[in-house]
């Protein structure tokens, strides 16, 4: 199968339109013990998943561009008028009223830090990261809330500040368009394709 026969997803008048198939099932293969008892069989299938972003695609979109976008409560009759949130909410979670977005990315480039982390070698079925991964929390200046991430280059550190890289030559419009380095990180020893946005 060709990425030309994938379907494909487009937005006509404020609505999604689908075409083309987006499930593919293919020919099962025997699974045998040493004996040659069959056991099972395979069962594989190419599913294209469709995740829709709605008001959170701004938040995306940004990471591409370098920005790190947050969101802000300016409800004036709200506990948390003034909070700033990242990861990026759409509503106040305090009186739901829709959040203002704001762009954090100075913010976070003058140093986030580190609340905590964890290595991992074992990840989910879909991980494209190299292993081992080096999660992240990252905690920022005046923001109530912590983001998770992943740290590209070092070794993570309690209280480590750290600032944010952009896949800005490919994104993929994911959250892994961001990821973190320690603030004295050079540019050559980024990624490919990451930039300090």
């Amino acid at each position: 199968m060709s990425t030309n026969d994938r379907g494909t997803v487009k937005v006509e008048n404020g609505r999604y339109r689908f075409e083309g198939k987006f499930h593919y099932g293919y020919p099962n293969d025997p699974i045998r013990n040493e004996d040659g008892e069959l056991m099972g069989v395979t069962n594989p299938r190419d599913l294209t998943h469709v995740h829709m972003y709605g008001g959170e695609a701004p938040f995306f979109e940004g990471l591409g561009q370098g920005k790190l976008l947050g969101t802000r409560c300016d409800n004036s009759n709200c506990e948390a008028n003034g909070s700033i949130f990242i990861p990026f909410r759409i509503h106040c979670p305090d009186c739901l009223s829709k959040n203002t977005i704001v762009d954090m990315t100075e913010t976070a480039q003058k140093g986030a830090t580190v609340h905590t982390f964890m290595i991992t070698e074992r990840t989910g079925a879909f991980n494209t990261l190299p292993k081992p991964i080096r999660f992240v929390n990252v905690e920022f200046e005046g923001v109530p809330t912590i983001l998770m991430g992943y740290l590209s280059v070092g070794e993570p550190k309690i209280g480590m500040k750290v600032i944010p890289i952009f896949n800005t030559t490919n994104p993929t419009f994911t959250i892994l368009d961001l990821s973190w380095v320690p603030e004295e990180t050079n540019e050559t020893e980024l990624p490919e394709g990451y930039t300090f946005g």
